[in-house]
């Protein structure tokens, strides 16, 4: 478990991301947390050189939901990463392991799919309190360190095939 912050980052170490387009399926579940993952991962963007025109966003009722999201973000936009963002805290029932263990597969399943790299941004923490802590608190923003994810995988799908190298 992160107890420092990670979210800081050297842009000269992150491609230009301004010609690269970005969605995002933000569940709409606990949106104090999912809200401000969402802010990280955009001011994030656009710090890295992505515009605005160049970022989509959708909303999904749950994180369970964040799965067919992607996909129908997939088949009905050109782009070139997707980052899921959601929130699911441990409660009295085995539903927590349940929704955990279902994202975790889709979005695996959509990543060995398809050729967009989607990012896991799913906080799946034992209280409220943690969430609050990795989405803008004392730990860090998870959106931010999802979105530099993000950036760099794009990178690697337009990678050039002549050169072998990242296209930026």
């Amino acid at each position: 478990m992160a107890t420092t912050n990670l979210s800081y980052y050297d842009k000269t170490t992150i491609p230009n991301a301004n010609s690269f387009r970005f969605g995002i399926v933000v569940s709409e579940w606990n949106p104090e947390i999912t809200q401000n993952l969402k802010s990280g991962a955009i001011e994030t963007f656009l710090d890295c050189g992505a515009t605005k025109d160049n970022i989509i966003s959708w909303d999904v009722p749950g994180s369970f939901e964040l799965v067919y999201g992607c996909k129908k973000m997939i088949e009905s936009q050109d782009l070139d990463a997707i980052i899921a963002i959601g929130n699911v805290i441990q409660g009295e029932t085995k539903h927590f392991d349940f929704v955990c263990e279902g994202v975790t597969q889709g979005i695996i399943d959509l990543n060995v799919k398809y050729d967009v790299p989607v990012i896991f941004c799913v906080l799946t923490d034992n209280t409220k309190q943690q969430s609050l802590d990795r989405s803008g608190g004392k730990l860090g923003n998870k959106g931010i360190e999802c979105a530099v994810a993000a950036v760099k995988m794009a990178a690697i799908k337009n990678l050039d095939r002549t050169s072998g190298s990242i296209g930026f």
